[in-house]
């Protein structure tokens, strides 16, 4: 974890080319003639082998029912697609002779100060974002959908699903594949790039709509920008969970087009697409975009350019 890492030795907002050899600018042992591409072609047909075959072998260990959402099938799903992105990772940081904490998931970090710090800021989005609909009467909570002990277990449940998702979405768009991208193309266009293939990820969800897909390009930039100041994704595994947690549970919306079984309340979004999302839900609201902007500004703040950490010691 000491080693050069994912955000170490950043270089200021105004210069937005990064230094041969990925974001950290350390020397790259083995890769003096294999260039960005390539590797990030490699990781990509290595990560797509090991998940197939998991997700191959979970299904035909759990058996769930197609199309029908499984909670003892989602879960190991999610755990499996994660280890199948990182395992990718560490074999190329071996080949890169470097450690694998230096792509953005430093184990020194984890679920450390900037996880719950990220974990504040989705909590805030979403209970802003829901409330502003409210209260242009675009939202209703509606009684509770579920009691007693099964409260406990479905938030049990979704906390750790969304957790997973987080560490799943945020490893393979903006670990690996950005600190490699990066290396040939720069910082930011490498973080465009791979916030709308973020984005483009979610384009096969039911229900999902182009304000909903730009809100997840948008949020993807968001995410690469804490990546830059913090040296680390622990934030935003943080912010992505519990953002997810939150419109999926507590607030009992639509994710992504999707409305998922075991939420809290019975609520109702009704109003123009604008102002409550349509089918994509709260996300693709115009407020959702206003809020991240701010959050843009926050961020900014927090973690001034000039004090960017590495990985290892962001905790």
């Amino acid at each position: 974890m000491d080693g050069d890492s994912h955000g170490a030795r950043l270089q200021r907002d105004g210069a937005t080319k990064a230094p041969e050899g990925g974001i950290s600018g350390q020397p790259m042992p083995r890769e003096a003639n294999l260039g960005a591409g390539w590797r990030l072609l490699i990781y990509v047909a290595m990560f797509f082998m090991l998940w197939s075959i998991s997700l191959f072998l979970l299904s035909q260990l759990l058996r769930p029912t197609r199309g029908v959402f499984s909670p003892r099938f989602q879960l190991p799903g999610e755990t499996a697609s994660f280890l199948a992105a990182i395992l990718a990772a560490w074999i190329m940081s071996q080949l890169e002779e470097r450690h694998v904490g230096v792509y953005g998931l430093p184990a020194r970090g984890a679920f450390g100060k900037l996880f719950w710090q990220g974990c504040l800021f989705g909590l805030c989005e979403i209970a802003l974002l829901v409330g502003v609909i409210a209260a242009f009467g675009g939202y209703s909570f509606g009684g509770l959908a579920e009691h007693g002990g099964a409260i406990a277990e479905w938030a049990l449940f979704w906390a750790c699903f969304f957790v997973m998702v987080g560490l799943f979405e945020e490893f393979l768009f903006r670990g690996y594949t950005l600190y490699t991208l990066s290396g040939g193309i720069g910082f930011w266009p490498a973080a465009v790039l791979l916030s709308l293939a973020f984005a483009a990820f979610h384009v096969a969800n039911k229900g999902e709509g182009w304000a909903g897909i730009t809100s997840v390009a948008f949020v993807g930039l968001f995410w690469s920008f804490t990546l830059k100041r913090t040296g680390s994704l622990w934030f935003a595994v943080g912010m992505h969970a519990t953002f997810d947690f939150g419109e999926t549970f507590l607030f009992s919306a639509p994710d992504s087009g999707a409305i998922l079984p075991g939420h809290l309340s019975n609520a109702v979004m009704h109003g123009p697409n604008w102002l409550t999302g349509g089918t994509a839900g709260p996300e693709g609201s115009i407020f959702d975009f206003l809020i991240l902007a701010v959050f843009f500004l926050v961020v900014h703040f927090l973690y001034p350019a000039g004090e960017e950490k590495n990985g290892a010691e962001a905790s």
